[in-house]
């Protein structure tokens, strides 16, 4: 694997391997030595694992590190480990004789992820295994308007709120884990996430969401029905949509229908099906993420009077996804100010 991925990255041009590790103990004397932008590294590894080297290179020589994965319930909770520790990104790959090819299959998204990592920040404060829980509302300073950068006092309340849509990439868990464990019981919207995700990562995400936050956090399933209150995360590996039944918000999970997003799940398919069924009636929040997924559905959900968060360019680990909608966010804040938004708009 690691031969396979420096062949990859030697055909970029954007890329210079300067090193490559047999095992953990070598993987961390080469960051010494050679001081990389970016580190690919696997989960399993002889010597020293990727978790136990990683914690190494985070306290000696923070580097932007993207895990190698294996595709299974077990390799997710390691990768999710990793992530509480410092790995900006991942790569999951297949445990099976095809895992090599799959990946050649996926050579253009996964360099563009390893460069987006090599951009990364490496944000400290953010970079800790357990989130706070959950916290009161602070008064907010007032919102600056990036389109004009005039200053206007951030909205009190949204009084006919329905929904709340949130979408985040690279850099997603670990801010999800800053804000959902802040927030209160009485939250009266469900909240719906879109986190880039395959299949197998979602659920234990959720899980390791749900056992630090007061909020119940859930893996979302077809056929659900959006509960005020609940967390509700889109399942990895496919597009969630939701649909107005009866009265009623439910969530709708379908595989890819012949190529409709490269994100699987997608927020702009989520953010587009909320937009249409709940009028303006939303709060969008977009967190840090490589790309743009998510700017034609917030720009929906804006059109039709909804309210829009994004985490500005200081505290994201990638600033592309919130770069794509803060000219039409109606507040741009870092990010342990979004929960007292949140709370603020819909609590």
């Amino acid at each position: 694997m690691r031969n396979i991925l420096s062949r990859m990255m030697q055909k970029d041009g954007r890329f210079e391997v300067v090193g490559q590790a047999k095992d953990g103990q070598e993987g961390v004397e080469q960051v010494r030595l050679l001081k990389p932008d970016v580190v690919t590294m696997d989960i399993e590894m002889p010597r020293m694992t990727g978790i136990e080297a990683l914690k190494v290179i985070m306290k000696e020589n923070p580097t932007p590190v993207v895990m190698v994965s294996s595709l299974t319930k077990e390799g997710a909770t390691s990768t999710l480990e990793a992530m509480d520790y410092g790995a900006v990104d991942f790569i999951a790959k297949s445990m099976d004789e095809g895992g090599g090819k799959n990946l050649l299959a996926k050579s253009a998204v996964l360099m563009d992820k390893i460069f987006a990592a090599s951009k990364a920040r490496m944000i400290r404060r953010y970079a800790r295994p357990q989130a706070e829980k959950a916290t009161a509302a602070q008064p907010q300073k007032p919102a600056v308007s990036v389109s004009s950068g005039i200053k206007k006092l951030p909205k009190s309340r949204m009084n006919n709120a329905k929904l709340l849509v949130l979408g985040s990439s690279t850099g997603g868990p670990r801010a999800l884990q800053e804000v959902i464990p802040k927030l209160p019981l009485n939250i009266k919207v469900p909240i719906v996430i879109a986190q880039h995700m395959p299949a197998h990562f979602t659920g234990p995400m959720a899980e390791r969401l749900n056992q630090v936050s007061d909020i119940q956090v859930l893996e979302g399933k077809d056929g659900d029905v959006l509960k005020p209150g609940v967390v509700y995360i889109a399942p990895g590996g496919a597009h969630s949509r939701v649909v107005k039944d009866a009265g009623v918000f439910k969530l709708t999970v379908k595989e890819d229908q012949g190529g409709e997003s490269v994100y699987k799940p997608s927020v702009d398919i989520l953010a587009e099906s909320a937009a249409i069924c709940a009028d303006g009636d939303i709060l969008a929040v977009m967190l840090t993420g490589m790309g743009s997924d998510g700017s034609r559905g917030f720009g929906d959900i804006k059109n039709k009077g909804g309210y829009v968060l994004a985490q500005d360019e200081a505290s994201c680990v990638v600033y592309g996804m919130p770069k794509a909608v803060a000219p039409i966010a109606d507040e741009v804040l870092d990010l342990n100010e979004i929960t007292s938004a949140i709370i603020r708009l819909v609590g």
